[in-house]
């Protein structure tokens, strides 16, 4: 018997229109876990180097993690995972809700979706029945409305759906795939359903799933729900009111936006605004809020709020959480959160991603005021930036005029506009757009995250760690109950806290390149093996003190899923599996050269001291000059195969 996994995978061929139920290899769970882990094992059996992400060989992957659908609080994230057509590296986005858990209900763990059908549709999974269905008749549709009709279609009780919109349908590179809560919006997943012609996945599920020693187990969720109500009640001093709490940023339930809008950059990443945020914007944000904010939900089996339905008289109603609240309202430099709120309903409608859609359209804007763009390229563009935003969004999830070359996104849009507009493409890393920050001292941490993340979003890198150095009449106070470190790095990590900002004890030279690596790699290890568990970030990875961690995740997976589980081989499996989606994307081309910040992401650099820390994290890591993981490395995670097709392939020698 298989333990919190359902040990069965899901084919489907749609140009065959071929469908069978496959067992999964039990192995390969002990190995990677689940969710991206495994996901990432497939992506490397069965998708070459040389097949684009537009290829009809190219295979996109639905899964639930590891933990998903138990009683494990928070597991319920959907980890889709492709060749993003942004970057062209393997890529992976996240979503939570309620899909997920719906899928290993209904006694699936991955959905695994290859070829192209020659019509649109959608699958349809109730239980054991599977389905290719018709869906011309939601051509064009959003969204929502892909999802309401399915529903009325099925005449069922609420299956769960992902669908895109009309950017997905375009092969918009940077369209998302949008459930009724939540979205997987980074690197272009909803561009690879889109060309696949399929609409959409509805799934119900009545299953149970099974669980190796359920006292055990049930122990440990009701530990982590008495935790999480205690983070709610007691938030951290010290940090923002945002990030004082768990769950992601507490932008939808609290009204102070001074971190984010002074912190962060307007229109096309330039411009810091360090005075905006004053009493009389507040008090105008809040009333909007309060009117726009509807309701504040939870995903499956979770008890903290970070998302909220939004509705605005006269558009759809929505969810939103965390930035995406001012995405569109710092890159259009608008000042109105009523306009950030339509136009998402809007964007997401259509299914585009909130952090790059934006960026591209700031792009363009500045564009057109430098007079690269001109009315031949923009006829009828409208002089006010609200209105052109409207105006671009519609160009681009249309794939008309000038839009067809925007859709690919700044980094490629650029290359086709020539005319000098590569300049303006300064916020990408590995062709994709990041968070629009640009800062003044280089963080060395934050130097090695950004560069080497294979996520290509700082906030699915980032976590555990405050983002500045803390009051000193809280240190000692913080560090007592902290918890999550792992096992033989309490101190140093305590003296991290208790020393920083004091003489001496500040960026960039400071910490050593010892200590930035192991904070490093604690952060991003907490991730993969989020993602692989199928857990939220917002309980694990990403908050200050969050519920879960390295002391009791092993026994959640030992007690669950019935794989023996310490916290070394846990910690040991994360780095399999960052080593395996680091492989991948070598095979794909990856090299140093692509491990970089943008030029201006910090006004203060220094280059030597920079290739000197980005030469301690390779070697800290196991990989070469080149951040190629050695041979050494990948026979110790007991990654043979990579080793062996990195020499075939002339990446390593023999």
């Amino acid at each position: 018997m298989r333990y919190a996994e359902t040990g069965f995978n899901l084919e489907i061929d749609l140009s065959t229109g071929n469908i069978e139920r496959v067992p999964s290899d039990p192995q390969d769970t002990e190995l990677y876990l689940g969710g991206v882990g495994t996901n990432y094992k497939i992506l490397w059996d069965r998708v070459p180097p040389e097949i684009e992400p537009f290829s009809a060989d190219n295979i996109i992957i639905f899964s639930a993690g590891l933990l998903g659908g138990t009683m494990a609080p928070g597991a319920n994230r959907t980890i889709i995972t492709s060749i993003s057509p942004q970057t062209l590296f393997t890529g992976f986005s996240i979503l939570g809700g309620y899909w997920a858990p719906q899928l290993k209900y209904a006694g699936f763990d991955k959905i695994i979706v290859r070829g192209k059908s020659p019509d649109l549709v959608y699958i349809w999974i109730d239980n054991d029945k599977v389905e290719i269905r018709d869906a011309s008749h939601l051509k064009g549709k959003s969204t929502y409305e892909t999802t309401r009709l399915i529903r009325e279609e099925l005449d069922q009780p609420y299956p769960e759906v992902l669908a895109i919109g009309l950017a997905g349908e375009n092969r918009v590179y940077f369209a998302s795939v949008e459930s009724a809560t939540s979205s997987a919006s980074r690197l272009g997943m909803g561009a690879i359903m889109g060309d696949k012609n399929l609409k959409a996945i509805a799934v119900r599920g009545t299953k149970d799933i099974n669980i190796a020693r359920p006292e055990v187990f049930m122990d440990q969720c009701n530990k982590v729900l008495d935790y999480i109500q205690y983070r709610l009640e007691n938030p951290i001093p010290g940090v923002p009111a945002i990030l004082s709490f768990i769950g992601s940023p507490q932008e939808m339930a609290l009204h102070d936006e001074k971190w984010h809008t002074i912190s962060f950059s307007w229109g096309n990443a330039r411009i810091r605004r360090k005075d905006f945020w004053n009493e009389e914007v507040a008090r105008e944000w809040e009333q909007t809020m309060e009117s726009a904010r509807k309701k504040l939900i939870s995903c499956y089996n979770c008890p903290v709020r970070c998302r909220a339905i939004v509705q605005v008289p006269g558009y759809p109603s929505y969810t939103m959480k965390c930035f995406s609240k001012l995405t569109y309202v710092m890159a259009a430099m608008a000042d109105d959160l009523d306009f950030g709120f339509k136009i998402a309903s809007i964007a997401q409608s259509h299914g585009v991603d909130g952090f790059t859609a934006p960026q591209v359209m700031a792009f363009a804007v500045e564009l057109y005021e430098a007079g690269v763009l001109t009315e031949e390229d923009l006829p009828g563009f409208p002089s006010e930036n609200r209105e052109r935003f409207y105006y671009l969004l519609d160009k681009i999830v249309k794939r008309e005029g000038i839009g067809d070359v925007l859709a690919d996104g700044v980094y490629w849009a650029a290359r086709k506009i020539g005319k000098g507009a590569e300049a303006y493409d300064h916020n990408t890393i590995k062709k994709h757009e990041q968070i629009p920050i640009k800062l003044g001292m280089l963080n060395p941490i934050y130097y090695i995250m950004w560069s080497t993340g294979e996520k290509a979003n700082i906030t699915q890198i980032e976590g555990q760690l405050p983002q500045a150095p803390l009051p000193k009449d809280i240190r000692e106070e913080f560090v007592k109950d902290w918890i999550q470190i792992p096992t033989g790095k309490e101190e140093k990590f305590k003296k991290f806290i208790l020393e920083w900002g004091e003489e001496g004890k500040t960026f960039p030279f400071w910490p050593p390149p010892d200590l930035i690596c192991e904070l490093v790699e604690w952060q991003e290890n907490m991730h993969y093996i989020d993602d692989s568990l199928g857990l939220c970030a917002g309980l694990s990875s990403f908050p200050l003190k969050p519920p879960y961690h390295m002391h009791n995740l092993p026994v959640l997976v030992s007690a669950g899923a019935g794989i023996e589980m310490d916290e070394d081989r846990l910690w040991e499996t994360s780095i399999r599996v960052r080593n395996l989606v680091r492989a991948s994307n070598v095979r794909r081309g990856m090299r140093r050269k692509d491990d970089k910040p943008p030029e201006d992401h910090w006004k203060k650099r220094f280059p030597d001291y920079e290739a000197k820390l980005l030469d301690e994290y390779y070697s800290y890591r196991g990989w070469n000059k080149e951040g190629i993981p050695t041979k050494q490395t990948l026979q110790k995670l007991g990654l043979d195969f990579v080793y062996e097709d990195f020499v075939k392939r002339g990446i390593l020698e023999e």
